[in-house]
């Protein structure tokens, strides 16, 4: 049997990936290990979306060939964003044996299968139907708790910054049936929670033989019909496209999280047109609103750029202004980093200095920890059930898990384990978990 290694970088949905591409490869005799110094075939699932992702994954082809020349048949492969936005080019140094991008995953033992004959393999074809939608992923997670499950893949979105709709192809929704099965089967398991994964998932529509069409509103509610004790998560919405259908599925199903992550990207109506996010600062102020009416409590998290072609000062200060009046509990917060055959890229020069992206970050920083702090304080004295992920890592004898709203909670605990519901109550905090004692 081969032994295959995989690192994952990037998103959700390539760790839900890797859980594909190791299914497919058991079933042709395969075996995972995580020990690159036993593996016959290494692999690093990667990402394109920033260029530091990019030159992260060059350093570690590097070292993959370390492995590979101290044992000669061992192979090394680039899967995913990466793959697909530099194709044949990752194969001409011999460092690289075979490349396959996101939608050619079964093709895999035949590609690994041709770089073990010394001939290097490449098949990076996009699909307008591929959603592996009948392939049990192989679950690598580490506390058999929180399972990812693929609703969709591609984007049809096209943001000028973006360089996803070239690497993953577009928007697919996955047959909701499967989808279901998919989280009964997860729950028999023992999960109890499941995260449906999409590029958009708001977009998500599958329409049934007899015509009818299945919303993610409705799918969020089939999911949650599974069972009571399966939490359900999703991720990532987009502001045009977050119905009120879903958030009163939110709010008429308990074991729907209350936490939504809302990427905004910058608080400028300009800047807003300029990247191609299809809505205004005024409809995603709309939508923060109707979600605190709709979802009491609900967390609120989600990205943004610092630094856009020909952002002024005037756009960073509505940017501020707007993580000011929101109150998100956390960001992802990062300064534009151009990326080649997007948009943008052909369009629009890159044209704010660095220091100036780093010095409009770092204010955006100082601001989010600030508001980060006041949105835990804000959490103290009130009650939470938390489902149980493991120890923490903070201290022996405690256990950590997330709320309904993804806060991470951290208490003193020597009864319950992974997977377990425990009621606790926030007693402190920092900026990133609120301290809790078992109620």
């Amino acid at each position: 049997m081969l032994k295959v290694y995989i690192e994952t970088y990037g998103c959700q949905m390539n760790v839900s990936d890797t859980e594909v591409v190791f299914s497919i490869l058991s079933a042709h005799g395969c075996e995972r290990t995580q020990d690159i110094n036993r593996a016959d075939v290494i692999m690093a699932n990667t990402c394109s979306v920033r260029d530091n992702a990019e030159q992260r994954i060059r350093g570690r082809i590097e070292q993959f060939n370390i492995e590979k020349k101290s044992r000669p048949g061992t192979v090394v492969g680039i899967l995913g964003c990466m793959a697909e936005r530099l194709k044949d080019s990752l194969t001409e140094d011999g460092k690289v044996d075979f490349v396959a991008g996101p939608d050619s995953y079964r093709r895999l033992p035949e590609l690994i299968e041709s770089a073990r004959k010394g001939k290097p393999a490449v098949d990076v074809e996009l699909s307008r139907v591929e959603t592996y939608e009948e392939i049990i992923p192989v679950r690598t997670d580490s506390n058999g708790v929180s399972a990812f499950i693929s609703i969709m893949r591609g984007c049809n979105n096209v943001c000028s910054y973006c360089v996803v709709p070239y690497t993953r192809g577009a928007e697919r929704s996955r047959n909701a049936g499967s989808i279901v099965r998919e989280a009964c089967d997860c729950f028999e398991r023992g999960y109890r929670e499941v995260t449906l994964l999409g590029q958009n998932v708001d977009s998500y529509l599958w329409e049934e033989p007899d015509g009818s069409r299945v919303s993610f509103a409705e799918l969020v509610r089939r999911v949650a019909e599974v069972s009571p004790l399966l939490r359900v998560r999703f991720s990532t919405s987009n502001p045009q496209d977050l119905s009120d259908e879903l958030l009163d599925v939110m709010s008429a199903y308990p074991n729907v999280c209350s936490h939504i992550h809302l990427p905004v990207q910058s608080g400028s109506n300009r800047i807003l047109e300029k990247m191609r996010r299809r809505y205004t600062r005024e409809w995603y102020l709309d939508r923060v609103r109707a979600i605190r009416e709709k979802v009491p409590g609900c967390g609120l998290t989600t990205d943004v750029i610092a630094g856009f072609c020909s952002e002024t000062e005037e756009d960073h200060a509505q940017t501020l202004s707007l993580f000011e009046e929101v109150g998100f509990d956390t960001a992802f917060m990062f300064y534009y980093s151009e990326r080649p055959g997007t948009l943008a890229a052909r369009r629009y020069p890159d044209d704010v200095p660095q220091e100036v992206k780093t010095r409009r970050l770092e204010e955006i920083i100082s601001l989010q920890c600030r508001k980060s702090l006041e949105s835990y304080r804000s959490d103290i004295g009130k009650r939470f059930t938390v489902l149980v992920e493991g120890p923490s890592k903070k201290g022996a004898g405690q256990l950590c898990g997330r709320a309904s709203n993804n806060k991470m909670c951290v208490w003193d605990d020597t009864e319950h384990k992974a997977g377990d519901y425990v009621e606790v109550r926030v007693v402190d905090c920092t900026s990133a978990t609120l301290l809790c004692e078992l109620v």
